[in-house]
């Protein structure tokens, strides 16, 4: 996994939906990081430990290359309208849902 800067990251990211354009899928996830990067004791004397701050951390995976990025409170902004971007950009061959009437809905169910 390589953690990257944010500016990087996006970059990156765009790259991997390029090359997933016509077939192959993005995996992308968010969780909330503390910044620790050992595990928590389960037993014993645990540690107290207070974080300086909240941050993200931002995965993305193609199922060969994994990219990562922690964004902090203060860049989330500025990050969240650029991934935003990034994403209206590239989410464009998604398939549309097939509507099914209400009618039909309604005489099966009476």
């Amino acid at each position: 996994m390589v953690l990257l800067e944010n500016d990087s990251f996006l970059t990156e990211l765009t790259r991997l939906f390029q090359k997933c354009r016509t077939s192959g899928s993005v995996a992308i996830t968010l969780k909330k990081y503390d910044g620790r990067t050992k595990p928590v004791p389960r037993k014993g004397h645990p540690e107290n430990y207070e974080p300086a701050d909240n941050k993200c951390l931002l995965r993305a995976s193609d199922g060969k290359k994994k990219i990562s990025t922690v964004i902090s409170t203060k860049e989330v902004i500025k990050f969240q309208m650029a991934y935003s971007n990034l994403l209206r950009a590239h989410m464009d061959g998604l398939k549309k849902k097939d509507k099914k009437s209400k009618g039909k809905k309604t005489k099966a169910t009476q």
